[in-house]
């Protein structure tokens, strides 16, 4: 079971280290962005959360389930406002 790991490991670190400048750069720059995809996607939908979506998607990479949590909460926001802005619908006589 360790071997097959191992196997994976040691073949991943071989193409990383194959890896030339502008390809090791474009594939950080993809990490980052995965990784603050929710930070993202809060600029444009939950700017009022911003900076707590981008606090809490640090350590967010070690749970996915925190990170789809934090997605989940970054799109959100706009369509919560705009629910909350909404007058209450008036009953007719």
């Amino acid at each position: 079971m360790f071997t097959d790991f191992e196997q994976m490991l040691t073949s991943f670190i071989d193409a990383f280290s194959n890896m030339g400048l502008a390809k090791g750069v474009l594939f950080a720059l993809f990490f980052l962005a995965v990784w603050f995809l929710p930070a993202i996607a809060a600029l444009f939908f939950n700017r009022r959360h911003l900076g707590k979506i981008f606090l809490a998607n640090i350590p967010a990479i070690a749970s996915w389930v925190v990170w789809f949590a934090l997605l989940a909460w970054a799109v959100t926001g706009k369509m919560r406002a705009r629910k909350e802005a909404e007058p209450a619908a008036q009953p007719r006589n």
